[in-house]
Parts: C-alpha cells; sequence; structure tokens
C-alpha cells in the first residue's frame, strides 16, 4: 500500500541516496529520525520538526503499550491522528526498553515476561504481541522483537540471543503475513533485526537467516551500548554486506554528529537516536568547535522559571567527519559558556 524503496545513487563509500515511499510521504535518505519515545518528540512542537525536515520520526512500543494502551490509541485514530503528525512513523518493538529493565524482566523462548516500570504490573510481550500493538498503533514501519544483549557479552550468550531473536522473527513475520491474509494489504512494513553482539561470524549468520524471511528492510541492532565506535562501524559492516542492496537498512540508536557520516559510507539509509533533545535538555550543543554546555544564570527567580520552561534558543551547528573513525573519534573538547538573562 504505498510503498516503496529505490536506491537513486552510490558513491565508491558504499554510501548511497534513497527514497523511501510510504503512505504518509516520501522519505529521502540517509535520514535521521528523531524519538519521540511517548507518541511526542521531548522540547519541539510538530511544527518545529517540520520547519527542521522531519519527515519520519519513532514511537516506543514498551511506552506507548503501557501508557495510554495501543487499543485507546487504536480507538482515537492511530497515532498519527493521536500525536497529529501526518508524517511518516516508525515504532520499535519495545525489545531494548525490556533489555533496560534488567532487574524487572525475565526472557524465555516464549517472550518477555516484565514489571511495569509504573505500577508493577506484570506483563508478557511476545513476538506476537509486538506485531499486534504496532498494527493497533498504525505506524508505518514496525520493527520484530529482538533479544538486545549487553557488550561486551560471552559468545554463548551472544549465541542463544542470536537464535532467540530469529525465532521470534520468524514467528512475528508469520504472525504479521497471517493478518495480512486476513484483513487485506496491510498499510506497514515489518523490519527485521539482525543481532550477534560483537562476534562478527554471528553478525553474518543473523542477517543470512533473517534475509530468508524476505521483510521489506532490515536493521541493525544491539550497536553502540558501550562498544568503541570501531567495532560498532566492523559489526554494521559485517552486516550491511549481506543485507539486499535493494532494501532500507536501519542502524538502531545511533545519531552522534561525528560519526553519523561514517554509518553512512558503510550503506546505512536510517538512523535515531535520543541524542539531540536530550542534549538540549542538558543544555549542551555541537558546534564545529566542539561540545558547548550551555549555563544559564538568571538574574531572578522569574528568569530560572522562563529558562526551565524553554525560552532559550540558540543554534546548534554540526561537522560530520567524512572518514570511519578510530575506535575512539576525535572531537573537540568540550568548553562551558555561562550566560546571565537579561530581559
Amino acid at each position: 500500500m504505498n510503498f516503496s524503496f529505490a536506491v537513486l545513487k552510490t558513491d565508491a563509500t558504499g554510501a548511497r541516496r534513497g527514497r523511501l515511499t510510504t503512505p504518509h510521504g516520501v522519505i529521502e535518505t540517509p535520514v535521521f529520525m528523531p524519538v519521540g519515545t511517548q507518541a511526542a518528540v521531548k522540547g519541539l512542537r510538530n511544527e518545529a520538526l517540520e520547519e527542521l525536515g522531519a519527515h519520519l520520526i519513532l514511537g516506543n512500543t514498551y511506552h506507548l503499550y503501557l501508557r495510554p494502551g495501543h487499543e485507546m490509541v487504536r480507538k482515537l485514530g492511530g497515532l498519527h491522528r493521536f500525536m497529529s503528525w501526518d508524517r511518516a512513523i516508525l515504532t520499535d518493538s519495545g525489545g531494548y526498553q525490556v533489555f533496560s529493565l534488567s532487574e524487572l524482566r525475565k526472557i524465555t523462548d516464549e517472550g518477555v515476561r516484565f514489571r511495569s516500570h509504573l505500577d508493577g504490573a506484570e506483563h508478557l510481550l511476545t513476538p506476537e504481541k509486538a506485531a499486534e500493538i504496532q498494527l493497533a498503533l498504525g505506524s508505518d514501519i514496525a520493527m520484530v522483537l529482538d533479544e538486545c544483549i549487553e557488550t561486551p557479552a560471552p559468545r554463548q550468550a551472544a549465541e542463544a540471543a542470536l537464535e532467540r531473536t530469529t525465532a521470534w522473527a520468524q514467528r512475528a513475520r508469520r504472525y504479521f503475513l497471517e493478518c495480512a491474509r486476513q484483513n487485506g494489504c496491510l498499510p506497514q512494513w515489518q523490519f527485521g533485526i539482525v543481532q550477534g553482539a560483537t562476534f562478527a561470524d554471528l553478525r553474518r549468520l543473523s542477517a543470512q537467516q533473517l534475509v530468508e524471511l524476505d521483510f521489506p528492510g532490515y536493521a541493525v541492532g544491539g550497536l553502540a551500548v558501550g562498544e568503541p565506535h570501531g567495532m560498532t562501524c566492523e559489526m554494521t559492516a559485517q552486516a550491511t554486506e549481506l543485507l539486499p542492496n535493494a532494501k532500507p537498512r536501519y542502524l538502531m540508536g545511533v545519531g552522534r554528529p561525528e560519526q553519523i557520516a561514517d554509518y553512512v559510507a558503510l550503506g546505512i539509509d536510517m538512523m535515531d537516536c535520543v541524542l539531540p533533545t536530550r542534549a538540549a535538555r542538558h543544555a549542551c550543543i555541537y558546534t564545529s568547535q566542539g561540545r558547548v554546555l550551555i549555563r544559564i544564570r538568571p538574574r531572578s527567580t522569574r528568569h530560572a522559571v522562563a529558562a526551565s520552561a524553554g525560552a532559550i534558543r540558540a543554534p546548534i551547528f554540526v561537522i560530520f567527519s567524512p572518514r570511519v573513525s578510530s575506535p575512539q573519534p576525535s572531537w573537540p573538547p568540550t568548553t562551558t559558556s555561562t550566560f546571565t538573562l537579561t530581559s
């Protein structure tokens, strides 16, 4: 239903320019997706996102499932109407959020049993349930449930997580295709997720297994979780070498300005990260001279309230590195600037 992806141009590095068409608009790739975890990109109005040229944003299945609930979103007309966003939306499966709840969850072959961080209620998230939730949300692109593990990880743990991720991908794909068979063509694409930790052969095996399931797009997950940047690039390259050229490739959870061009050079089409809005909320901006921390020294309590409400706005300038970085990418040091509010 109005879905397509075309690679328009490539260069010697492996970088590519493409066009992803969805029912909610056309996205030029490579693309960076702002993260709207709970159906809103923190600190920005939708009009501001549109002015910045955002055509695809990310929502989170875990958080939207717990509050307000996927059935509530469905009854209100789907996620696009719920958040007043008429451009494209990608939803992740909740796998990473569950991974971060190490004290509140138990993973089995059936799925993930976890306790809500909101009220302690117990839930079971299965591959089928994750697909069901995302169909109810009505996102344009949905991710399958995967098992994300800590890095570095023992090989035995990485092998077990890969096996489970593949099995879950098979179940999610069967569920999705059965829903399509019963209800007709669904207005959603479902992507598989490559795992394998920091083991090159496991990354390649995961990519091969997912390609056999013939997803319309593929993500590389479980990276940028603490390993050196050079390792992230190496593992990404292992996967992209085997993923179909004619389908979009999504590297999950990355977005440091000095690293984005490295991922593009590896053939990545889509990226997301909470960094831009999180850094802004902590008064940090990226400039050509390095990271700058903005410290506000208000003249009065009234000015302090205005500052905390986001009354201060500053331009952000980003410089990308054109090369694959070393394990510790160079970036000028952080400086601190202090401003006194005068009005």
